[in-house]
């Protein structure tokens, strides 16, 4: 792996290779303090962030390595006007990794194109957010074993939840996976996601009620719904609210169902689930600062690139997506893959022209 763009890259013996160095690291710190000595990590971040941005940070600095970046785009030659090819080139030649976050989809998958070194997605708008899934699958897999054979229970904003998009493309490596996807009809998984589950023949049941299935789940991962993510207000104070774990809805839960949240929650769970022995969001927070020393351990150490070969300019955008990267950034080259029999843009997955 040279980039970790989308969980979908990765195969199952990267990712259980990846979960082995994090289990090590996680039974004995010590013995990698200095795996990345001497090396620096970017981290730019576009969007505010709590967890993503000060778990890398950590990450990198207990691997020995240190960390220079921004958390405000105000505060760096952004502000002027410069555009994401000329800051990630620049960047690219002080570090030995990037790390970055914005609110634009694709955005990390632009970066890579012009990049020296690895580039990491900590989360590119409401499209992919892969570091996020390195943690929960950490937290599943050490809590309760294994991840094959689940019920996983996605509740909120699954239109615009980075973090349940990256998750359904990872448990496509597992086996006999089911998933209940609880949502309004007007906040359900983009159509993109839908045909990559029937594309990997995922099974997967569409409700808008939580306390009827919560009997047969493994996993419930609850979401926020996210204000920053809607363009119409009113849409916003339709869904708000809509969902809210509680300590009597948990009642009729398994026993070790595990609840899990990639944070920051504002009502979906109320504070006396918190307690209880299936919360498990406060210690998914510090697997995921483990599985990123896992991955920041693989790519600070990678040699760098001579990019030599030219990359194509593009002219306009072809993407339909308003936030995709290539609404602004006109010269990127006009990618295209496919999902299922469709062609989508190859950098946030949306239709196109």
């Amino acid at each position: 792996m040279r980039h970790l763009i989308d969980f979908g890259d990765l195969s199952r013996q990267e990712w259980d290779e990846l979960y082995q160095r994090a289990s090590r690291i996680m039974d004995d710190p010590q013995k990698f303090i200095d795996i990345c000595r001497g090396k620096v990590m970017a981290s730019l971040f576009y969007e505010p962030s709590t967890r993503t941005n000060f778990s890398f940070q950590t990450a990198m600095l207990r691997l020995g390595g240190t960390v220079f970046g921004f958390a405000d785009p105000n505060s760096s030659s952004v502000a002027k006007g410069e555009t994401l090819k000329d800051t990630i080139k620049m960047v690219s030649g002080y570090a030995d990794v990037v790390v970055m976050r914005t609110p634009w989809e694709g955005a990390a998958k632009a970066a890579s194109l012009y990049s020296h070194v690895p580039v990491v997605n900590a989360g590119d708008g409401g499209h992919m957010h892969p570091t996020q899934t390195t943690a929960d699958l950490t937290t599943i897999t050490r809590l309760l074993g294994h991840v094959d054979g689940l019920s996983v229970g996605l509740c909120g904003d699954l239109k615009n939840g980075r973090t349940v998009h990256s998750l359904i493309k990872a448990m496509a490596k597992f086996e006999n996976i089911q998933f209940f996807l609880i949502s309004p009809r007007e906040l359900a998984v983009p159509d993109y996601m839908r045909a990559f589950m029937r594309e990997n023949d995922m099974r997967f049941t569409e409700v808008t009620g939580l306390e009827a299935v919560i009997p047969q789940l493994d996993v419930l991962y609850m979401t926020r719904i996210q204000r920053e993510r809607f363009v119409d207000p009113l849409e916003y104070e339709r869904n708000k609210g809509i969902y809210i774990l509680t300590r009597r809805k948990l009642e009729r839960a398994k026993e070790k169902m595990l609840v899990m949240h990639p944070l920051p929650r504002v009502d979906e769970i109320t504070v006396d689930v918190d307690d209880d022995p299936r919360a498990a969001y406060f210690q998914q927070a510090r697997y995921g600062m483990f599985a990123r020393m896992a991955l920041l351990a693989d790519l600070a150490n990678q040699p760098r690139l001579d990019r030599t070969e030219a990359v194509e300019i593009g002219t306009k955008p072809v993407c339909r997506n308003p936030r995709c990267i290539t609404q602004t950034e006109h010269y990127l080259p006009p990618l295209v893959k496919k999902n299922g029999s469709v062609d989508c843009c190859a950098f946030c997955d949306g239709t196109l022209e």
